[in-house]
C-alpha cells in the first residue's frame, strides 16, 4: 500500500512533515533514482534517497514511537554539530538504526534540566507548536528585589520584542516567598517556549537570572535520581500521554530498558560524569588532573600492586615492608 513520501520520512525521523514537503519541493528527494515533486506516493519496495543518502522505509506496523528524557546539563548546546567544537545534547544519546532523535523543544546552553527527545518527526513538531500550550515549568534562582509590584506585572503580562509574554504561575520556594536576601528561587510556569522567554520575562522588570532549570514538560517530572547528562526511555503510558495531549494515535507497544538495565546505564554515566571532571578539575599547580580511564565495562578484580595498601573487594591487603638490607620481611594478619 503506497504512502505519502512526506509522512514516510517524516517517520524515517528527517523532520516533521511540514519540513519534509519543504525538501521535497526544493527537489532534494528522489524515488527509484528520479527527483520526484510534492504530492509523490511510495511503495514499501521503492528506493528512496534524501540528499543522496538512502532513507529506510519503515511502515506504520514497524515503527515504534520512541521517547528520551534526558538531564541536560548547564553548557551543552541544543544542535546537532557545532562548528566551534563545543557539546551538544546529541552526544550521549543512544545510537539508532534508521532513524534519528529529534528535541522536543529547546534549552540555551546556560540552562539545565528537563529536555525531551522522540525519533517521531509529528510527535516533536505538534508538541512544540504553540496551539497545544503544553505546560513548562522551571526552576529559577534570581537576583535582585521581587516586589509585589513585580510579581502582578509578570502574571497579568508584559510585551517583549516577539509580543506579549506572561507566567502563568509564579511560586516561591517557601510560603509564598522566594527566600530572603537578593538570591531567591521561584518556580515559573508557561504554557509556550519562545526563544528564553522566563530570562526575558525577567529582565523586563530589571530582575537577573543567575540559574534556570526546567523541572516539569506536561505531567512529565525531572526525575532526581537521573544525573546530569544522563537519560532514560519513557514507559508505553508516558509515551501515549504525550501522544495524547496533541491529538496523536496510542501505541500499542514501546521498547523499554528494565530497571537492571536502566541502573547499570545510570550508573555508568555517573561514572563517566565523574571521571570527566576530575579530568577538568585543575591541581594546585594549575594542570588538569591526569587522564582517568572511561569505559563501560564491569570492572574486574584486577590485583593492585604491591604496597599499595588500597582496598580489593572491600578487603584491605597487608602492606609488605622491606628491610634496609634483609629485603622483604614477612607480614602476619589477625584473623
Amino acid at each position: 500500500m503506497s504512502e505519502k513520501l512526506q509522512k514516510v520520512l517524516a517517520r524515517a525521523g528527517l523532520g516533521s512533515r511540514r519540513e519534509m514537503e519543504a525538501v521535497i519541493a526544493e527537489g532534494r528527494v528522489s524515488v527509484n533514482g528520479e527527483i520526484v515533486t510534492l504530492g509523490s506516493r511510495v511503495e514499501e519496495t521503492d528506493k528512496v534517497r534524501f540528499d543522496g543518502n538512502p532513507v529506510q522505509i519503515i511502515t506504520e506496523e514497524e515503527n515504534v514511537c520512541r521517547i528520551l528524557a534526558y538531564h541536560k546539563p548547564e553548557g551543552e548546546l541544543c544542535t546537532r554539530k557545532d562548528p566551534e567544537g563545543r557539546k551538544t545534547v546529541f552526544d550521549r544519546l543512544p545510537p539508532l538504526k534508521g532513524g534519528r532523535w529529534i528535541a522536543i523543544g529547546r534549552l540555551d546552553i546556560n540552562t539545565s534540566g528537563l529536555l525531551l527527545f522522540t525519533t517521531d518527526g509529528e510527535l516533536a513538531n505538534r508538541l512544540m507548536h504553540p496551539s497545544h500550550e503544553v505546560e513548562r515549568e522551571y526552576s529559577c534562582r534570581i537576583f535582585g528585589e521581587v516586589t509585589p509590584k513585580i510579581i502582578q506585572n509578570l502574571r497579568m503580562g508584559v510585551e517583549l520584542e516577539d509580543g506579549p509574554a506572561k507566567f502563568q504561575k509564579i511560586k516561591g520556594v517557601a510560603a509564598g516567598t522566594g527566600g530572603e536576601g537578593l538570591n531567591q528561587w521561584y518556580n515559573v510556569l508557561l504554557s509556550e517556549g519562545r526563544n528564553r522567554e522566563v530570562r526575558r520575562l525577567w529582565e523586563s522588570q530589571g530582575i537577573q537570572v543567575s540559574r534556570l532549570i526546567r523541572i516539569r514538560y506536561g505531567s512529565l517530572v525531572l526525575d532526581r535520581r537521573l544525573p546530569r547528562g544522563g537519560w532514560s526511555e519513557l514507559a508505553l503510558d508516558e509515551i501515549n500521554y504525550l501522544r495524547a495531549i496533541v491529538s496523536l494515535p496510542p501505541e500499542t507497544t514501546a521498547r523499554n530498558l528494565d530497571r537492571k538495565e536502566t541502573r547499570i546505564r545510570q550508573g555508568r554515566i555517573r561514572r563517566s560524569l565523574k571521571n570527566n571532571e576530575a579530568r577538568q578539575k585543575p591541581k594546585k599547580d594549575g594542570r588538569l588532573g591526569g587522564e582517568i580511564e572511561e569505559t563501560n565495562e564491569t570492572r574486574g578484580k584486577g590485583r593492585k600492586p604491591a604496597g599499595s595498601g588500597i582496598p580489593i573487594n572491600g578487603k584491605k591487603r597487608p602492606v609488605k615492608q622491606r628491610h634496609p638490607k634483609k629485603g622483604p620481611v614477612k607480614t602476619r594478619t589477625r584473623m
